[in-house]
């Protein structure tokens, strides 16, 4: 993994804590969004934690740029302070992976860099809820052009919640393939970058609504 921050501080000592994770290997950092797109193409990390608020360029459009350049991009996990801020929510947008606050224990941080890795959403519903809930929300179009069957309006209501592809096979009593089939016409339908993104256009069409029972 790489580590963007803009504090040194920060930099220094989550690549201490988490190279001494089981299974992570901290093969640099930057200091800014112009560094992590020069050191990914160099150093070629599965996984990039990224803060948002950097100078030069911030990790929204250091994001973008991974996923523009890359045929086969590092996943991006956003590291922030505020589960509010708005930044967090427009860098998943932009195809981040998902999020983690920055004062979680170092080994639920590193989970969720696993998490990642693996190619699944690290997905934190009552966060997400509560940051979306926390702002004005832009009514997005991409829900409602792109007429989704009930059955994937009901499997991206259960992406909303957090559970899994297993677990909403589980609530649906259908299959697993059924539900990777669902999930990838939604994504495919949503012009989503992956099912956090899918998540937040959920969110910000209204079809799930933070609050609301289940949700």
């Amino acid at each position: 993994m790489l580590i963007a921050d803009d504090d040194a501080v920060t930099r220094s000592g989550l690549g201490t804590l988490l190279g001494a994770q089981p299974g992570i290997a901290v093969v640099g950092t930057a200091a800014d969004g112009v560094e992590v797109v020069e050191r990914v193409r160099r150093l070629r990390p599965d996984v990039v934690l990224m803060d948002v608020r950097m100078p030069r360029r911030n990790g929204i459009d250091a994001t973008r740029e991974l996923l523009r350049e890359h045929a086969e991009p590092p996943k991006v996990v956003v590291i922030t302070t505020f589960e509010n801020d708005a930044y967090v929510t427009a860098a998943l947008s932009a195809g981040a992976s998902g999020f983690v606050l920055k004062r979680r224990p170092v080994p639920q941080i590193a989970e969720a860099v696993r998490v990642a890795a693996a190619g699944e959403a690290v997905l934190f519903p009552a966060a997400l809820r509560r940051m979306v809930a926390a702002r004005p929300l832009d009514p997005v179009e991409a829900l409602p052009r792109a007429a989704l069957t009930g059955r994937e309006e009901g499997v991206l209501r259960l992406m909303a919640t957090g559970l899994s592809n297993p677990e909403i096979a589980q609530a649906l009593a259908v299959s697993q393939e059924t539900v990777k089939t669902h999930v990838g016409n939604v994504l495919g339908k949503l012009g989503a970058q992956n099912r956090t993104h899918a998540v937040v256009i959920a969110y910000e069409s209204g079809l799930v609504v933070p609050g609301l029972p289940g949700v």
